[in-house]
């Protein structure tokens, strides 16, 4: 295990709380374990291996990553993520690789999300080349964590969204009956309409979409 990886295990283990970590876990029903390390305590034991001086080289990250992510507690799995945008600029092409690896391993909206709308997102930006080759690879997955990372990768592009190209996506899911599908389509659709919303407006009156997305694409423009 990479010295880095073991540190940051070895001060996390130091504040497990077991009193707190069940119902943590209880919260995300079950899925996965915790040290019992809440957010605001969890973010200031992480600083001292966020520092600048203190990160790994870049091309050790994708193994510490996977380190990470094999473990059982959650709490390191979200220190991955942070872990992650300390590699904004630096990441390369081939991190897509990566981060398709962990969207579709211990796959759950905690995880997911935050790949989806910081990681993937960026990258796409840095690397436009591959956003139509993976995205399509992904929507042909039948994987719908892979599929919601379609949908949510957007979310804070703001005024440069493609809206036709997040319309693309969605129709083909429109039809799914999967909770997380329906719930991105309109989340997707809702942060969109803070730019657009008569495009939104148009689109869900014209689309057979899900009542839930319905509900999350309008909820702001009631």
């Amino acid at each position: 295990m990479n010295p880095y990886t073991q540190g940051v295990i070895e001060v996390f283990s130091s504040h497990a709380n077991p009193d707190t970590a069940a119902p943590m876990a209880k919260y995300m029903k079950n899925k996965f374990e915790y040290f019992g390390i809440k957010s605001p305590l969890r973010k200031e034991i992480s600083k001292p291996f966020l520092e600048r001086i203190h990160l790994p080289p870049v091309g050790d990250v994708p193994i510490i990553i996977r380190e990470f992510w094999v473990q059982p507690q959650r709490e390191l799995q979200y220190f991955a993520m942070t872990l992650f945008q300390k590699y904004t600029k630096s990441s390369p092409s081939d991190w897509i690789d990566l981060y398709e690896d962990v969207i579709t391993k211990k796959s759950w909206w905690d995880t997911v999300d935050g790949l989806a709308a910081w990681n993937v997102g960026d990258h796409f930006v840095k690397f436009p080349d591959q956003l139509t080759p993976y995205t399509q690879r992904w929507m042909d997955s039948e994987n719908i964590w892979l599929q919601r990372s379609c949908l949510l990768f957007q979310l804070r592009y703001n005024e440069r969204t493609n809206f036709d190209l997040l319309k693309s996506y969605i129709i083909p899911l429109s039809s799914s009956k999967e909770f997380f599908i329906r719930k991105a389509i309109g989340w997707a659709l809702r942060q969109y309409s803070k730019v657009n919303p008569m495009a939104v407006m148009e689109f869900v009156k014209d689309q057979p979409l899900s009542n839930l997305s319905k509900r999350e694409a309008l909820r702001l423009m009631k």
